[in-house]
């Protein structure tokens, strides 16, 4: 389960160590530590990584298998967690040390900031392959926070992407060594610290507007 830990002006939200898929409680775990950041006073960022292979593989599709009834709620959820982090009104880097997918990978671009592991694990948006269609919120995420271009081959062919390619498509803004990667994502962020308070929420809320009137539509359909 998520932890949350803090060094001088930076957060560390450290999303687990398994394949941190989005559970109902993982996501309200997840809220509970943004909650603390965000009441938090004076200069304060935010730094979200995992620990091991994964940062994190997106929805919990064998949950979701077993409650069809909740499918609804369950989509708002995890939309509602993109809108929060895309707007946080505090500097926020996501520190990807491992594989990130689906909506594991649009959760690094729900940050402002993406450091990733420039030698092994790959940001991937798969649902073309596994036949389930970005809703219109998500769609809307990526295209708001990707070139035209690399949002359009990342959707329509799934393509992987390891750190340096990544990089290389602006998808991430730093691929660096193994070890270096939390670090470097630390290092940002103290930067940044200074910057937090209720005026940078407003630039976020309103430089993503579009996208934030999807994400926080009523009942989003996944499939």
């Amino acid at each position: 389960m998520p932890t949350l830990d803090r060094s001088g002006d930076v957060f560390l939200l450290d999303l687990g160590d398994t394949e941190n898929r989005f559970h109902p409680d993982w996501l309200a775990a997840v809220d509970a530590a943004l909650d603390e950041v965000e009441q938090a006073d004076g200069p304060r960022a935010l730094v979200t990584t995992a620990t091991g292979k994964f940062f994190s593989n997106g929805l919990d599709l064998e949950w979701l298998a077993g409650h069809e009834a909740e499918r609804s709620g369950y989509v708002s959820a995890v939309q509602h967690l993109l809108a929060r982090v895309l707007t946080l009104p505090l500097p926020t880097v996501a520190a990807i040390q491992g594989h990130a997918f689906a909506a594991g990978a649009m959760l690094t671009l729900s940050h402002d900031v993406r450091v990733m592991r420039g030698d092994r694990g790959f940001w991937c948006l798969p649902e073309v392959d596994i036949q389930i269609p970005f809703t219109p919120g998500m769609s809307a995420l990526i295209q708001s926070r990707l070139a035209p271009q690399t949002a359009h081959v990342a959707m329509t062919t799934g393509r992987r992407y390891g750190g340096a390619e990544a990089a290389d498509a602006g998808i991430v803004d730093q691929a660096v060594a193994e070890d270096a990667v939390r670090s470097a994502a630390v290092e940002l962020a103290g930067a940044l610290a200074g910057k937090a308070g209720a005026t940078l929420g407003t630039i976020k809320t309103r430089m993503y507007g579009p996208a934030l009137d999807s994400l926080r539509a009523d009942s989003p359909q996944l499939g």
